[in-house]
């Protein structure tokens, strides 16, 4: 077969994701480069869209330029974004077009205009995040998902006049990487940063030190759980009756849901077209909100929350009447229904020699492992299980003396479940809906 034909047959299988091509180059040399640019263009498929359809893209990548303004790099599917344009994106966001670069050849050119098929970059929108989607979502069974961060730990300036330049800082760096995802404890003056591994924190703490002149250090990392609804509870507060001091009225009941569906909000029959878009916005964010802390202070997943009752006053409720009454509702239907901490879980694989086997388990029992059986190939074998992710970084520094220097582990997130012994709770961030005294406080600034 000639090599013309051969070439055309692994581009067809190539677009169809039937086989992978495999390139080998130096970074740091520049070898196999153009082999590589070659196969992009020869190998995989052409962008298509048609641009004179609804506008349609997504934003993969963020970035500030010397002015500290944000740049957005977007992939177009359908219809043309241009300068001045009013652009949607995201959740109900809206922002203004101010100027526009397409890459061609390599570089980013100026340009009025970004069509279906082209990456480009967009300057003016303020609130825009990575993943976003610019105008209409594309409909597509595909789902990409990455794993999320189980861990966590406090980021501290080394001299404490940086702490504003730190938050800046951190902030724009979750802007670049959204699974940092910053968390801000106003109360006790900290800030948390998501992270994958132990490893993670040297970036994190060169990048700031290299692109900001800041140096950091950081807290012992802890594990990132979540919490669960175990049972059914369901709360509302009438306006116009004690002890509700707002202009609203809010029922609320929340569920299980099954394991990585999130959190569904919806409304129950007899008051769906009831309230006011804008106030039925205001309890659907807030309960999404609400619910990134719940009765031990973890995030609660997987679970249905739903509106049974609603009213308003056209005369003087306001939507900051409902944000401020949903996380009382809430709260008070996730105390009836009650929570269950869920631990991340990692599935594990491990080469090792044979007549290491049982020092490795001993340890794994020991870290609250679950091996399963082995599968042994002559002098060496592959065991496979579950850890706690708490434990992945002891077992790393573990194996090598363990094996000789011959063990190889492989890591992955897998599942949440549930703590077994003392219940481990994180410290709350917010004014604390589950004391009415504290809450009401804060919020009316007064009891």
């Amino acid at each position: 077969m000639s090599y013309c034909r051969l070439r055309c047959a692994l581009a067809a299988q190539t677009r169809q994701a039937l086989v992978h091509p495999v390139f080998f180059g130096s970074a740091i040399t520049g070898a196999g480069v153009e082999p590589l640019i070659a196969g992009i263009t020869e190998l995989l498929p052409a962008a298509e869209g048609d641009a004179d359809g609804p506008v349609s893209g997504t934003v993969f990548k963020i970035e500030r330029g010397p002015a500290g303004e944000k740049i957005s790099y977007a992939r177009m599917f359908s219809g043309t974004v241009r300068t001045r344009d009013r652009l949607r994106f995201g959740r109900d966001k809206e922002g203004k077009v101010t100027a526009i670069s397409v890459f061609e050849r390599g570089s980013a050119v100026p340009h009025a205009s970004l069509a279906a098929g082209r990456i480009g970059k967009l300057w003016g929108l303020a609130d825009v995040r990575i993943g976003d989607a610019i105008g209409t979502s594309r409909t597509s069974s595909e789902t990409h998902h990455f794993a999320p961060p189980t861990l966590e730990t406090v980021v501290v300036p080394s001299h404490p006049a940086d702490k504003d330049a730190l938050h800046v800082a951190l902030a724009q760096l979750a802007e670049q990487d959204p699974l940092i995802n910053l968390r801000q404890d106003d109360i006790r003056q900290e800030m948390y940063v998501s992270l994958y591994g132990e490893v993670q924190k040297e970036v994190i703490q060169a990048t700031l030190a290299n692109d900001f002149g800041l140096d950091v250090t950081f807290r012992e990392t802890t594990t990132i759980c979540v919490e669960r609804p175990v049972g059914t509870g369901e709360a509302v507060e009438l306006m116009g009756e004690p002890p509700n001091p707002f202009v609203a009225t809010v029922g609320l009941r929340i569920g299980p849901a099954a394991p990585n569906t999130g959190v569904e909000f919806q409304l129950a029959s007899e008051v769906h077209g009831t309230l006011p878009p804008t106030f039925f916005r205001a309890v659907e964010e807030t309960v999404d909100e609400t619910l990134h802390q719940g009765i031990y202070g973890w995030q609660v997943t997987d679970c249905t929350v739903t509106m049974t009752h609603s009213g308003y006053s056209s005369v003087s409720s306001t939507a900051g009447d409902f944000r401020k009454l949903t996380p009382l509702v809430l709260m008070n239907a996730l105390e009836q229904a009650g929570t269950v901490v869920c631990e991340p879980i990692h599935r594990f694989h491990i080469e090792l020699p044979v007549d290491t086997l049982g020092t490795i388990y001993l340890v794994l029992t020991r870290l609250g492992a679950v091996p399963e059986s082995p599968a042994v190939h002559g002098s060496s074998c592959v065991l496979e299980g579950e850890i706690p992710a708490a434990r992945v970084h002891e077992l790393q520094q573990l194996l090598p003396r363990l094996t000789r220097g011959e063990g190889v582990l492989e890591c992955v997130f897998d599942s949440y479940q549930p703590v077994q012994g003392a219940i481990p709770a994180r410290p709350r961030t917010d004014h604390n809906p589950l004391n009415r005294k504290e809450y009401l406080l804060h919020v009316l600034r007064r009891v």
